[in-house]
């Protein structure tokens, strides 16, 4: 049968029998059973369901097309019973039209596909001694009783080896392959099943079968109601004691039962689940330090002596500033800025220096610690040797092998979809596509900016603010505030139509590409969307943290933007005040559009669903038909939910100098997210085909560039964003003589001496204002710390010797707060190992067996074969001679 099998699936994928020699599956009646399992006979297990529509009573086809429906259809049954799988087909109790065919694995037939796809299965008990930490003991109040979810029984385990059955722990054929490995074996079998050969083209897989509209759904069966135990007393309930201890709202502060959800759902949903849940442990950690640096510029805010000078009537209220744009804008009194000095004073304190860089620190312990992590889970999950041994060549690649190479390595001919210079002409219009995205996000970006520029000028004019203006709404409502928040409000819309085209587009790239296995296929979509949603997510912020307001010239000589537009000025203290603006309109934003979208679009899909199927409540269903009614999974699977997180912890660490609260919002959006994404698959999805999975991807590569990056862009955000560099070289250097007038280190006097003076006489005549100049000075101060020297200075408005020394302190402070973090992360990484001792053991341990079990009882049989026949030979000889 091994042989059989092997030469009719592996290389031919099936035959096409003639019409009379079709198998056709067993026709039976719903025995009014509705959490059972099985076939009708209660033996037989159902490891798969196909549902189509029956052809005789389609209306919306051809019949021509329906004939060759039901022939392509008949053809791949026939040819899954040929290859080992056991049908059974019965009617919709809802639905006469739709058909439910039942798939069922033998033993031989299960037996035959873990030896060909490398399935690792036990050996024997794991013998290795344990020791419980302290922090075991502490975790125990937060896991889900061992009494409900007992512990998984750990094993030594090896590929499986049908020739060495007795060699395997097979405690119970019936149990020996869980359900979800009996499910991914079914699935391999029917993704390379033929069912029509056109043009010398085979055409084979249930994939195919499902885009063409033949089948309408194929999936496992969920085990029971999530509602209740199965009545079925064969059936365990593990679906019903996932969502009651895993994905209740009541479990939000629960560790996640990981091995469980790995056994029902396979290891790459378990994957995901432990790093979100790692993920967000270590948030924990974070959120803490962020909330503490918020509360501590809480408490000194009240000690902002510049801020104090900014909303002092005798300082800030006698200075006059020079307006933001050319003619309609006015001239306004500084103390209009008084409370967002007060917020920036939060925000902008020593406090974000720790944080900056504890959180460099802290990335890198995170990364470090999920490596030791993921290499546990890899051995405890059978997934070590997973992409070398076990992963197979996608269906669709399969398909469309019809050239011919010569292999360097084998020597041997090998098919191939296309040629080298076919590849380099796949590969040069992906990258054209993926550009041309890239710019059309750009000039989105650039649009945004240019709505800015123009629309600052009508706020100017509507809301105008006059000197004597005492009014309390003008004390928040701003022009800049109006700008800021209109904008931050439409780049979010803005970016989420964007995705959701995007998505699309990146999807088509990647199937014209047609990459060879599944998982190159989800690096290569990784890429591109990451790719697509960094300049899409943080290409607003990159704008305002490091070009806004640093290119404008000075009153009298403004810059331009495509030549009309005069660019944008930062407030008085910089713009990182805007910049967390930003980040809590696109960071909350895009959690409660998400969270929303996961939660309502399938809930919503349900109840139409089960509301035009309102004869449910009158009928006994059976399992497979509730579960049909469920949503599909979709594709890419968990690509969305890791892209999700994967953006947010770049806005976490990224930006994070500017808005220390972003580590507290992700904990709470993480923890949420963990109970909604368990709901999800538990309640409203079909159940997913478990696929293995060895780590997370293409994910880990980009979080360590996200890491790399971090560090560079706090630094800057410090340095150029922030008002902490000029503030502390004021103190050092320019309060005291020679450049300053104090006899001590103070900050008084800092708003007087950074606000470099104009004379309105040097107004251009494009860019004079048309409001009249009140009061009797001559001059106005620019709005931004451009530092110049002022008006009748031999180098009046050229930047002045406290610029330099502030630019010098810039470059030196990132220059030693970079090598500072990276010498630390390569300290940390080093003394890290990237894989435990504790797993290093069982490995070598596994290994060990392997080599006894295996491979040395195959010598001993081949040693008493031999000695058999030279003792048969020694007794021939003996008789010849006598």
């Amino acid at each position: 049968l091994v042989l059989e099998l092997n030469q009719a699936i592996i290389p031919t994928y099936g035959t096409v029998p003639d019409q009379q020699n079709l198998h056709t599956p067993e026709w039976v009646d719903f025995d009014d059973k509705p959490d059972s399992l099985f076939f009708s006979d209660g033996q037989r297990r159902i490891d798969f369901v196909l549902v189509y529509e029956d052809e005789s009573k389609k209306i919306t086809h051809k019949r021509s097309d329906r004939k060759k429906q039901r022939r392509k259809r008949q053809v791949y049954e026939s040819n899954l019973i040929n290859n080992g799988l056991q049908l059974e087909a019965t009617r919709s109790v809802l639905d006469d039209k739709l058909i439910f065919v039942k798939v069922h694995a033998p033993w031989e037939v299960l037996c035959t596909y873990a030896e060909v796809m490398h399935i690792k299965m036990p050996l024997q008990h794991n013998d290795l001694k344990t020791q419980d930490s302290a922090f075991n003991w502490v975790s125990g109040f937060f896991r889900v009783d061992e009494n409900i979810i007992k512990p998984e029984q750990e094993f030594f385990t090896a590929p499986f080896q049908k020739d060495h059955l007795s060699n395997f722990y097979i405690h119970d054929k019936d149990t020996f392959f869980n359900p979800a490995t009996r499910s991914r074996i079914v699935h391999f079998i029917l993704s390379r099943v033929e069912y029509a050969t056109k043009n010398n083209v085979k055409k084979f897989g249930i994939n195919k079968l499902l885009d063409t509209g033949i089948y309408k759904a194929a999936f496992p069966l969920h085990d029971s109601d999530f509602r209740h135990l199965s009545t079925d007393p064969k059936c365990p309930s593990e679906r019903y004691l996932l969502y009651r201890e895993w994905a209740h709202p009541k479990n939000i502060f629960k560790l996640q039962p990981l091995d469980f959800i790995r056994k029902y759902y396979g290891e790459k949903i378990g994957i995901y689940f432990a790093w979100l849940g790692f993920y967000t442990n270590m948030l924990t950690v974070a959120a803490v330090v962020g909330v503490g640096c918020f509360l501590y510029g809480c408490l000194t805010k009240d000690n902002c002596t510049w801020s104090q000078e900014v909303c002092d009537p005798n300082i800030g209220g006698n200075i006059i500033m020079c307006p933001q744009c050319d003619k309609v804008c006015t001239y306004w009194n500084l103390t209009i800025t008084c409370e967002s000095s007060k917020k920036l004073c939060i925000f902008d304190s020593f406090g974000t220096l720790v944080f900056a860089v504890f959180m460099g620190i802290w990335v890198t312990l995170f990364l470090e610690f999920w490596k030791r992590r993921q290499a546990a889970l890899e051995y405890e999950w059978d997934t070590v040797e997973y992409l070398e041994q076990e992963e197979q060549v996608r269906p669709e690649y399969e398909a469309r092998c019809t050239h011919v190479v010569m292999n360097e390595i084998t020597q041997q001919e090998e098919h191939v979809p296309y040629t080298a210079c076919g590849k380099c002409i796949r590969m040069t219009f992906c990258t054209s596509a993926i550009f041309f995205w890239i710019l059309l996000i750009i000039a989105s970006v650039i649009g945004i900016i240019v709505y800015r520029l123009s629309v600052f000028l009508v706020f100017s004019s509507t809301l105008s603010q006059h000197i004597s203006g005492t009014e309390a709404i003008r004390k928040y409502l701003t022009p800049q505030t109006a700008t800021s928040v209109t904008a931050s409000l439409i780049s979010f819309v803005v970016i989420m139509i964007l995705n959701m085209i995007y998505e699309k587009v990146a999807i088509l790239i990647t199937d014209f590409e047609l990459p060879r296995t599944q998982t190159d296929y989800e690096n290569s979509l990784t890429t591109k969307m990451f790719l697509f949603q960094f300049v899409n997510y943080y290409s607003s912020c990159f704008y305002i943290a490091f070009f806004k307001g640093k290119f404008v010239g000075h009153p009298g000589n403004p810059v331009y933007w495509l030549g009309k537009y005069r660019n944008e000025e930062c407030d008085p203290g910089g713009c990182l005040l805007e910049l967390t603006t930003q980040l809590a309109i696109i960071v909350g934003g895009k959690a409660i559009w998400n969270n929303i979208q996961e939660v309502l679009v399938p809930l919503v899909k349900n109840l139409i669903g089960r509301y035009s199927a309102a004869a449910r409540s009158e009928k006994v269903v059976p399992r497979w038909e509730e579960d049909y009614h469920l949503q599909p999974i979709g594709k890419l699977g968990l690509f969305y939910e890791y892209l999700e997180m994967v953006i947010q912890f770049g806005f976490v660490t990224l930006f994070v100098a500017s808005f220390p609260l972003a580590p507290l919002l992700a904990l709470i959006n993480n923890m949420l997210e963990i109970r909604l994404d368990a709901w999800k698959l538990t309640t409203q999805f079909r159940r997913m085909v478990p696929q293995k999975a060895q780590d997370i991807g293409a994910w880990q590569p980009i979080l360590q560039g996200i890491a790399i990056l971090a560090v560079v862009t706090n630094a800057m955000i410090i340095a150029f964003t922030s008002d902490m560099i000029p503030r502390l070289v004021y103190y050092w250097s320019f309060s005291v003589p020679p450049y300053g007038s104090h006899s001590s280190h103070t900050m008084k006097g800092y708003i007087n001496s950074t606000l470099s003076v104009f004379n309105i006489s040097d107004f251009k005549n494009a860019s004079k204002p048309f409001s009249p100049w009140f009061g009797n000075q001559m001059t106005c101060r620019q709005v931004y710390r451009d530092l110049r020297y002022p008006p009748g200075h031999q180098h009046q408005y050229e930047h002045n010797i406290y610029y330099w020394h502030v630019i010098a302190a810039k470059l030196a402070f990132i220059i030693v707060m970079e090598h500072v973090i990276y010498f630390m992360k390569f300290i940390i990484s080093y003394a890290i190992p990237d894989v435990s001792q504790k797993t290093k053991s069982k490995v070598k341990r596994e290994k060990y067996l392997t080599q006894k079990l295996l491979h040395e009882n195959n010598l001993k049989v081949v040693q008493k074969k031999t000695m058999g026949e030279i003792a048969n030979k020694i007794m021939k000889g003996a008789d010849s001679t006598f």
